[in-house]
């Protein structure tokens, strides 16, 4: 009997992705994984593996997964050493404590019955790069449910306000919704009009310098909905949405609530009896400042859509992440 031929297999080449850790058979199909993925520095991504994920809320899942599912250690590290906010992960659980001081915050003392307005406040307007802006709505129609600006908050920067007041209903209102809004009749009668309002928070937004044509950042939750019920439109570019920023979504990439959102990023309750503008105001100006002051580094790329597929199935998975590019404007680029 002749001597036995054994064929060897070539080792099956895997692709994997730096930023996600997932593994392909062939390069093409890292390839478009990276250009659907849109992974960049600017992603979310779990702080003991550095696993990329698309918002905070995949990085929560992530770092709940038991360690002999992940095949990895990061729930046991968090678990002891990562601060459940903002996720980071520390050395020492004194740094972690010290950390937590800060990243805890309290809520805003309530609303006095001073109100600011924007006369008193306009030298600091152009000096600010973003201000806040809620509304609180009650309801015309049969069933109450076309929405009508009732009160207004507008905040600086460091919490203070600019403009807070009643607004007079243009139409019959027919719900205040006063277990929600704890308004009356009687709070909307002396309120400002509508037409005045608008005229006020037009002035505050166009009289800073931050885009070159003298408008403001406008920072919100839910930022169509207090603009249409104030009949006003804003450029798309200067509007900073805590229910649209991807990083802030669910898993799913639908819109969390501010009250929910409050609670787990910043460490403390909203909305507990009623809806109040100022508080809502600060909250969403608060969690605009953590994403903004993340720091991210610089990213190399300008996305691979402006490669050629051939040059892309040339590059390794290094380069490919180096050149790719979020799908979204970071809020850090604000800074």
């Amino acid at each position: 009997m002749g001597p036995q031929l054994f064929s060897r297999k070539t080792p099956k080449i895997r692709h994997r992705c730096v930023a996600c850790y997932k593994m392909f058979n062939r390069r093409l199909h890292l390839v478009e994984h990276m250009k659907i993925s849109h992974h960049s520095v600017h992603q979310p991504r779990c702080a003991v593996c550095l696993k990329h994920c698309k918002s905070f809320e995949s990085v929560r899942e992530h770092l709940n997964v038991p360690d002999h599912l992940s095949k990895g250690d990061c729930k046991a590290i968090f678990s002891k050493r990562g601060c459940s906010l903002c996720l980071q992960v520390f050395e020492e659980a004194t740094s972690l404590a010290e950390h937590q001081n800060m990243c805890h915050l309290s809520s805003p003392p309530p609303l006095g019955t001073a109100r600011q307005g924007i006369e008193a406040n306009a030298s600091r307007l152009t000096r600010l790069k973003a201000v806040a802006i809620d509304c609180e709505m009650v309801g015309a129609g049969d069933d109450g449910s076309i929405d009508v600006c009732a009160s207004i908050c507008v905040v600086d920067e460091d919490e203070n306000v600019i403009l807070s007041t009643h607004v007079q209903p243009q139409v019959p209102v027919t719900s205040y919704r006063h277990e929600v809004t704890g308004l009356t009749e009687e709070d909307l009668k002396n309120g400002m009009p509508l037409q005045e309002v608008r005229e006020k928070v037009l002035a505050i937004l166009c009289h800073g310098h931050y885009d070159g044509a003298g408008r403001l950042l406008l920072v919100g939750h839910d930022l169509r909905h207090d603009l249409s019920c104030l009949k006003l439109q804003y450029p798309s570019h200067l509007l900073r949405d805590t229910a649209k920023y991807v990083p802030l979504l669910k898993t799913n990439l639908v819109s969390q609530s501010l009250r929910y959102l409050t609670r787990s990023y910043l460490g403390y309750k909203i909305q507990s009896d009623k809806h109040e503008p100022y508080e809502d105001c600060v909250a969403a100006m608060r969690l605009y400042k953590r994403m903004r002051d993340q720091e991210h580094g610089k990213a190399q790329g300008n996305g691979l859509n402006s490669w050629k597929q051939s040059d892309l199935e040339k590059m390794g998975p290094e380069e490919l992440y180096h050149k790719s590019a979020s799908d979204y404007p970071c809020w850090c680029l604000d800074r």
